[in-house]
C-alpha cells in the first residue's frame, strides 16, 4: 500500500495569470503558499480475488472492471493515459471540503500521480508531478484550469512561480525571515462560507473575457512583485499586504459577474468593517473559503462578525506531495 499526503494552496496574488491563453501570450506571475491542510490518497494492488478490478473511494464508491467505466475523470485518464493493466484500490480523504478554493482538484491529482509512480517503484520529482498533472487537467481531461495549483501542491512552499510564453515555469521560493513568515501567518484568517462550485465554470467565463481586460490583468500580475517587496522588507509595514490583498479583490471581482456574489459581499463587508484589512475569494470565485488579512486585535471582532462561518486556523507549510506510507502487498 502507498499513501501520498498533498497539500492545499492559498494563492495570494497574480492568479488568473496562470492560465494559459494568459500566459502563452505575456507570460505570469503568481505569489502562493500552501498550507497544513491535506488530501491523502492510499493506492494498492487489488487482489485478484473479486469480482471488480478497480475500487475508487471517495465521495462516491465505485467498483469497476474496466478504466473505461470509472467515472472519477482523474482517476480514468491517468490509468487511460499510463495503460495500467492491474488491479487498483484507490481511497481519497481530504482535510477540508472539495471544490472550495483552495487547489484541492489540483492536491487530488498531483498525489495521484505520486501514489502511483511509487506504486511502482518510481520517484516523482516535483517537476515532473507538477507538468503531469498540468497535462492531465488541461489536455486529458481539458478542464478550464490554470497551472499554479499543480505547482504549488507538488513543490510545497511559499513561491513566487513564473510562467513563461514557451509554456514551462520557474519555481522561486521566498527567503523571508522566520519571524516575517509568521507575522504573515498570524495575521490570515481562513473562513468557509458554506458554497461549493466548480471553478472551472467560472474560470471559462473568466478565460473568455481575458482580452477585454488587459490593463487589470497586467496589474494583478505586478501585484506579485509588489507582494513579494512588501515581505522581503521587513522595515514596511505587515499590513500593507493586507491593503495590497484588497486592491487585488476589487480588481479580481470585476474579471468576471460569477466571481463574486450577494453573500460573498455581504460576508467581505462584514468583515472589513469589522476591522480585517483586506481579504478574497480564494480560487475562481463565486464561493468556497475566504482569506482575510486581520490584525491580531482586531481577530476577535471578525471572529464575531462572521459567527455563522467556520473559522479553519492554519499554519504554513513548504513540503509539498509526499509518500508518507509504502509497504509492498505482493500483488
Amino acid at each position: 500500500m502507498i499513501i501520498t499526503k498533498t497539500p492545499y494552496r492559498l494563492s495570494f496574488f497574480g492568479g488568473g495569470t496562470d492560465h494559459p491563453e494568459w500566459f502563452n501570450e505575456y507570460g505570469g506571475k503568481v505569489l502562493s503558499t500552501t498550507f497544513d491542510k491535506y488530501c491523502y490518497i492510499s493506492m494498492r494492488h487489488l487482489p485478484p480475488f473479486f469480482e471488480h478490478k478497480y475500487r475508487i473511494v471517495y465521495s462516491q464508491i465505485e467498483s469497476v472492471n474496466l478504466i473505461s467505466e470509472i467515472q472519477h475523470p482523474v482517476v480514468r485518464e491517468v490509468l487511460k493515459h499510463n495503460k495500467y493493466k492491474k488491479g487498483l484500490e484507490i481511497h481519497h480523504d481530504g482535510d477540508l471540503p472539495a471544490r472550495s478554493g483552495l487547489g484541492s482538484s489540483s492536491s487530488f491529482t498531483v498525489g495521484m500521480l505520486n501514489a502511483l509512480n511509487a506504486l511502482n517503484g518510481k520517484y516523482s520529482s516535483p517537476q515532473k508531478l507538477a507538468t503531469s498533472a498540468i497535462h492531465v487537467e488541461q489536455d486529458l481531461i481539458k478542464e478550464c484550469v490554470g497551472s499554479q495549483d499543480q505547482i504549488a501542491a507538488a513543490y510545497g512552499g511559499l513561491n513566487k512561480i513564473e510562467f513563461y510564453r514557451n509554456g514551462s515555469f520557474s519555481v522561486e521560493p521566498m527567503i523571508i525571515g522566520k519571524n516575517r513568515a509568521q507575522e504573515l501567518n498570524n495575521n490570515l484568517m481562513l473562513f468557509f462560507s458554506g458554497i461549493s462550485r466548480f471553478s472551472s465554470e467560472i474560470a471559462k467565463e473568466q478565460v473568455l473575457n481575458i482580452k477585454n481586460c488587459h490593463s487589470q490583468m497586467n496589474e494583478i500580475q505586478d501585484m506579485v512583485d509588489e507582494g513579494a517587496s512588501i515581505l522581503n522588507n521587513v522595515n514596511t509595514p505587515i499590513e500593507e499586504f493586507g491593503r495590497l490583498m484588497d486592491r487585488a479583490w476589487k480588481i479580481k471581482r470585476g474579471l468576471s459577474s460569477k466571481v463574486t456574489n450577494k453573500r460573498i459581499e455581504e460576508i467581505y463587508d462584514a468583515a472589513i468593517k469589522s476591522g480585517a484589512t483586506g481579504g478574497k475569494v480564494l480560487g475562481a470565485g463565486g464561493g468556497g473559503f475566504i482569506l482575510f488579512f486581520v490584525k491580531a486585535e482586531e481577530q476577535n471582532r471578525v471572529k464575531l462578525a462572521l459567527h455563522d462561518l467556520t473559522l479553519v486556523p492554519f499554519n504554513f507549510e513548504n513540503t509539498g506531495s509526499k509518500v508518507v506510507l509504502y509497504q509492498p502487498n505482493g500483488f
